[in-house]
């Protein structure tokens, strides 16, 4: 009888191991809005492209900032206007199709042609094969940037069959070679995906990785408490303290990249004025605004360039809090006694907060602002129409002040390529394509010094602070690392 006991109880315990060795991993990531696609050539917001980096390679990655191979073995750049890239061989598509030179030049034309990608890539003059493994990439002019644009989430590698199959459907449709592969999506709640058994870098430990749409920084951190979500990003400031001392949380914080600003339609009266633009800068308080708001996780923006970018003009001059000032650059304007306008902002709680504290402010000198909330969606989309007045963004580049600027502001890039503003000077347009025509340092430097200037003088968007990048985690999360674009690789990340 014991004997036999003992056998059941062994029994028991090799099930239950068992049932653990191959038990669904599943890591649930909380962010603040839905992809707008899973096209990485479509759209080029963050919640989009924090998505479609899970799906899709590059042929050129970013480890730590340095640029390594992806799906390229390697490039060469054979004269300033022509970069050869070699192709790994043996990659799948998640529908089990060979990669080809075929789906590359397919993917990098596809990225040249479309609106949000322009910025990046409309330098470009044509995309080649000139064998099985190779592309080559021809400049209509220097283009130093180049390589790290392949890097960017927009030259993601797509299935040219795919693509074409699904038609304007297929950013519901994706099919890469990443690690994980999609799996459903149900608009303004989740997308799930599945890991890719086939990965040529070896499938990742997570077998089903789920992204929720949770707007409310609040809801977000109550989802980490009660273990709803296993990540979460962009905590508010607020409950930075609480994550911290959570026993069954992390809070990984630092400085990034990004940008945050009050931008204006300078095509639209009376923010056509630059009078009005400075008499706005001159009427917000920022430190007050980081103590309100950031709760001191972020500091006073003086520039469009953080100081973690390359081309960063630190001695570029910014607007100090000065009511009197404001007042008096608005009767010059013509707008003794202010006028209305509205305030646009997506829901998102710094924003929104954000919103709210400029309200207050802009009152002091006679602006009767009002403050508008739009789905995600439909803020892009309405900004490309020109139907607003004022409104809140970020802008997240790449470490290099040609990502900073020359989408943001350059007049090629009106709309959904980044220049929300409508802004156009002549002269910005040319130190814009001065920085990124040569590969000299310091005359990089230099037109990019002039530039921002240039920008903060006319100010056709107000910087308002540099952030920090951070994200909550359950402590059983391992391998995740902050992304400085805030857009973060999940691939090595283990439960």
């Amino acid at each position: 009888m014991k004997k036999k006991l003992s056998m059941i109880f062994l029994l028991l315990v090799m099930a239950l191991l068992s049932v653990n060795i191959y038990a669904e991993t599943t890591v649930t990531v909380a962010q603040n809005a839905d992809a707008k696609t899973l096209d990485p050539t479509a759209s080029n917001d963050v919640p989009s492209h924090r998505v479609t980096l899970q799906i899709y390679d590059n042929l050129v990655d970013r480890d730590h900032g340095k640029l390594v191979p992806g799906l390229a073995e390697s490039w060469t750049q054979v004269d300033p206007l022509t970069l050869d890239v070699k192709i790994r061989k043996n990659i799948k598509f998640h529908n089990g199709d060979p990669m080809t030179v075929g789906d590359v030049v397919f993917s990098l034309q596809k990225a040249k042609d479309a609106p949000s990608m322009m910025s990046f890539y409309s330098d470009i003059d044509k995309i080649e094969a000139i064998d099985d493994e190779t592309v080559r990439i021809t400049t209509k002019k220097p283009f130093g940037p180049l390589v790290n644009y392949l890097a960017h989430k927009g030259a993601g590698i797509m299935s040219e069959k795919a693509v074409k199959a699904s038609g304007d459907n297929y950013g519901q449709h994706p099919i890469g070679t990443g690690p994980f592969m999609f799996d459903s999506w149900v608009s303004a709640d989740r997308i799930v995906l599945k890991a890719n058994p086939d990965y040529y870098k070896g499938k990742p430990a997570i077998d089903t990785l789920v992204f929720r749409v949770i707007p409310e920084g609040v809801n977000r951190t109550i989802a980490l408490e009660t273990k709803e979500a296993d990540i979460a990003y962009d905590i508010d400031p607020i409950d930075h303290d609480m994550v911290k001392h959570h026993s069954n949380l992390t809070l990984l914080q630092k400085s990034a990249l990004t940008m945050n600003y009050l931008g204006f339609n300078t095509e639209k009266a009376p923010f056509n004025k630059k009078e009005v633009r400075q008499a706005i800068a001159y009427a917000i308080d920022m430190d007050s605004m980081i103590a309100a708001v950031y709760l001191g996780a972020a500091s006073k923006a003086n520039s469009p360039v953080s100081p973690e970018v390359f081309g960063y003009n630190k001695d570029t001059k910014g607007y100090d809090y000065n009511v009197a000032k404001a007042k008096e650059l608005l009767a010059q304007a013509g707008y003794p006694n202010g006028f209305k306008a509205k305030i646009w902002t997506n829901d998102n709680g710094i924003r929104r907060d954000t919103a709210v504290i400029l309200q207050d402010q802009l009152k002091q000198i006679g602006i009767d602002a009002t403050i508008e909330i739009l789905e995600w969606g439909s803020y892009l989309d309405r900004l490309i129409r020109k139907e607003h007045d004022m409104f809140l963004l970020g802008w997240t580049p790449s470490p290099d002040a040609d990502s900073a600027l020359y989408a943001v502001f350059h007049s090629k890039n009106h709309g959904s390529a980044g220049n929300r503003t409508y802004y156009t000077n002549a002269r910005v347009d040319e130190l814009l394509d001065k920085g990124r025509e040569t590969t000299v340092e310091a005359d990089r430097i230099e037109s990019y010094k002039e530039a921002q200037d240039i920008i903060m003088d006319e100010v056709p968007l107000i910087p308002l602070v540099y952030p920090d990048n951070n994200v909550g985690m359950q402590k059983t999360i391992k391998g995740f690392e902050l992304d400085p674009e805030n857009q973060h690789n999940l691939y090595p990340v283990s439960k």
